[in-house]
């Protein structure tokens, strides 16, 4: 299996609601469209680090985990939580962790680590080393 490319596939309960997210404050482009299930243009194929990074699908088990789901691992975590939040982006803060003012919070082991949520309760991590 590790010579084959690997993509998290993430369940939303509304399409449209979930585009107005992924494309509008991520700012991820569509690299496929497609139907989900039996909902025609329910699913999309998002680019992120050059290439395909994400699936996203209309299904009625949307937001069932509590789990971050997917980590992007960048260069400027405070740089990118800025630009998040100016497009919109809540940051999840955790009673159990430190946060600073920008919901960032030391990483076990090392570095930094910032947490959001998409309109469905999806977990997402943002990751940098320092």
């Amino acid at each position: 299996m590790s010579a084959y490319e690997l993509r998290p596939s993430i369940a939303v309960s509304d399409i449209q609601r979930a585009v107005a997210f992924y494309e509008g404050k991520l700012g991820l482009p569509v690299l496929e469209s497609g139907p989900s299930a039996d909902i025609e243009e329910g699913s999309r194929v998002y680019g992120s680090g050059g290439g395909p990074a994400l699936s996203v699908y209309e299904s009625d088990t949307a937001g069932k985990t509590s789990a971050t789901l997917a980590t992007w691992y960048v260069d400027d975590i405070d740089q990118i939580v800025d630009e998040l939040v100016l497009s919109g982006v809540e940051f999840v803060r955790y009673d159990q962790f430190e946060h600073d003012a920008k919901g960032i919070t030391p990483r076990a082991g090392g570095g930094r680590i910032a947490w959001f949520q998409d309109p469905d309760g999806n977990t997402f991590a943002i990751e940098a080393d320092v």
